[in-house]
């Protein structure tokens, strides 16, 4: 599969290293790109910064050299983890100002999997409109909202609660956490 891993400057830099650490760039072709003020936030949020597995791919923002910036060169699924709402809204919009946005753009146009991962709260009705622009336009929409009912213990444990419903939607099998059961009877 061919996958892209955009990040924004939405706080929440570690949903985008967990999905980078439960991909296999053996297995996969993975590019990452990230906005301008993705690598502010990443520099807060995880001092050590982000950590790319050998064989990723990075990309400038504003390369629009970059294999996914055109539909003629079709990747499998864009992920934008987290997505900020400017991001969102940009994109919504069809403001296709550097290679992250005109990716995106490019996924909504060919038909391919665009996956959201807002993290904001509380939400305005301009984002909702963005939003229910998107999903009309066919991209989904995964709040980063974690569960709670396999009690994790740790940060990251919280964290891959939303990972899990990502890497379910991209197709890739994984056992981060544990599935709901029904009850016996």
């Amino acid at each position: 599969m061919r996958i892209l891993v955009a990040i924004t400057g939405a706080s929440g830099a570690l949903y985008a290293q967990r999905l980078l650490d439960n991909l296999d760039p053996l297995q996969h072709e993975i590019h990452v790109v990230l906005s301008n003020y993705a690598q502010v936030v990443i520099a807060q949020e995880m001092p050590a910064g982000l950590r790319l597995p050998a064989g990723v791919k990075s990309h400038g923002l504003k390369s629009m050299n970059a294999p996914f910036a055109s539909g003629s060169n079709p990747f499998d699924v864009m992920v934008v983890i987290p997505c900020s709402m400017g991001t969102l809204g940009r994109i919504a919009h069809g403001y296709s100002e550097d290679v992250l946005l005109r990716a995106a753009d490019v996924m909504l146009k060919e038909r391919r999997k665009l996956i959201l991962v807002p993290r904001e709260t509380p939400l305005n009705l301009i984002h909702v409109k963005n939003l229910e622009l998107l999903l009309l336009a066919g991209a989904v929409v995964l709040p980063a909202n974690p569960s709670f009912y396999t009690q994790p213990q740790t940060v990251e444990q919280v964290v891959d609660t939303v990972v899990a419903r990502v890497l379910d939607h991209i197709g890739v099998p994984h056992q981060l956490v544990a599935r709901w059961k029904a009850e016996a009877e």
